[in-house]
């Protein structure tokens, strides 16, 4: 699939977006200068921000953690969230650092079933000058599900069934999406964030 970057100003993607996206936040920093103490490459800056976002955040549908994080500082704090907010976590990460980043959706299965309805699924794209524009799933791995790194070839959360209904969208994003932002604002809980998600871009 060819990606589909809403802007072609590259600098659009490394702006912060207050207060979703901010960078120079105590915490994000600190992360920051941690994963520059253990790379010098962006590649390996931007692996180790994915695998921080991936790995260091656990998803609330998967704890059952009632708690919604929205701001990518938050998110961090807190060690929790849903993909929208790892996505949102690792973009800050990114920009942070100089490596441009968007934001990626797919529409996929509730449950499962085209009975459970569906919901969006938050990922990202990363920019790198040698590789160009490449997505990225920090939705954290479990049995069934193992998203890695990857420039070359795509290895995201979910496969995408279009035969279910299920859609891949092209589009990178500059800023996560307002529908997405809302029913995480208006969401009293993860469980009911989980229906309020929007089913399509």
């Amino acid at each position: 699939m060819k990606l589909q970057p809403e802007s072609e100003n590259i600098k659009d993607y490394l702006g912060e977006l207050p207060p979703v996206i901010q960078f120079h936040t105590p915490a994000i920093q600190e992360k920051i200068n941690t994963i520059a103490s253990r790379a010098t490459t962006k590649r390996e800056k931007a692996k180790l921000a994915f695998e921080t976002a991936r790995d260091e955040i656990a998803h609330s549908f998967d704890t059952q953690n009632p708690a919604v994080t929205i701001n990518a500082e938050d998110v961090l704090c807190n060690k929790e969230g849903i993909c929208f907010a790892k996505a949102h976590l690792l973009a800050a990460l990114l920009r942070g650092m100089d490596i441009p980043a968007g934001f990626c959706y797919q529409r996929v299965l509730r449950k499962g079933t085209v009975e459970s309805g569906y919901a969006l699924h938050g990922l990202n794209a990363v920019y790198l000058e040698e590789e160009g524009w490449f997505r990225v799933d920090p939705r954290g791995n479990k049995p069934g599900v193992n998203s890695q790194f990857s420039t070359d070839k795509e290895q995201l959360a979910y496969p995408i069934r279009i035969e279910l209904g299920e859609e891949d969208y092209p589009n990178i994003f500059v800023a996560p999406l307002p529908s997405v932002i809302t029913a995480m604002q208006e969401s009293k809980n993860s469980g009911e964030l989980f229906y309020k998600r929007p089913e399509r871009i």
